[in-house]
């Protein structure tokens, strides 16, 4: 047994799709699958042979359309996930933090992660954690829309550097071409909350970011709170 794990990216929004699968069964899991990329995914998982079985979302995403409704209407069986405490009505399951996916013999952890927005999860499996827009490279989330909270955001990323210093960290997003951290590395080097910041600080120093909205923002959020079921242009 061993674990098919495929990094993939959208490059309009720097997004990272992550495939994860159980090489025995085939059974697979997509985190945070991007529309633009839809037929890339679909192409990969039917070339391997896979089982896809839940459509996962890190949080609602304001920079991108996912593809979720779409790859669920591709792979009949596949189940949607987000955290629940997102404000949708399209997904399948709601998890809760602590709970797990299981797909073949593997299972996936969920770890609410609130900040970035009020419904993010991050999601831990072996050596690997994603973690959506809550802890990125060398940086963190914004915390100014979507129920952002720098407080929450603080102590979210502190849960995540609970895990082992060697666990691999694969966010949602980077800018400057960097692929993957580790929890050792942002508790040392994260500009925003490593090296001991408290959250007196960390809390100032991200709202002093100074950063204009997602382009995509007044589309994206109405269409990722329906899945991204249908494109919204108004």
């Amino acid at each position: 047994m061993s674990l098919i794990f495929r990094p993939l990216f959208e490059k309009e929004s720097s997004t990272y799709t992550y495939l994860l699968a159980d090489s025995k069964t085939k059974e697979a899991v997509i985190i945070d699958a991007v529309s633009e990329t839809k037929q890339r995914d679909i192409g990969l998982i039917e070339e391997l042979g896979l089982t896809l079985k839940y459509i996962i979302e890190t949080h609602i995403h304001a920079d991108h359309i996912t593809s979720s409704c779409p790859l669920k209407d591709q792979f009949k069986q596949a189940q949607i996930v987000l955290g629940e405490a997102s404000p949708v009505a399209c997904a399948d399951i709601l998890i809760k933090d602590g709970e797990y996916l299981e797909f073949g013999e593997f299972k996936i952890k969920a770890m609410a992660t609130p900040g970035h927005t009020s419904g993010c999860m991050s999601y831990a499996i072996n050596d690997k954690v994603f973690t959506g827009d809550a802890l990125l490279i060398r940086s963190c989330g914004r915390c100014d829309f979507q129920g952002g909270s720098a407080k929450n955001l603080y102590n979210s990323i502190q849960y995540l550097f609970t895990l082992p210093e060697a666990t691999l960290v694969y966010p949602a997003h980077d800018y400057g071409g960097r692929t993957v951290s580790s929890i050792w590395e942002e508790k040392a080097f994260n500009e925003m909350i490593g090296g001991g910041v408290d959250q007196a600080e960390f809390v100032r120093r991200v709202d002093a970011m100074k950063l204009s909205l997602p382009a995509k923002i007044h589309v994206a959020v109405p269409s990722n709170q329906v899945c991204g079921s249908k494109i919204i242009t108004d």
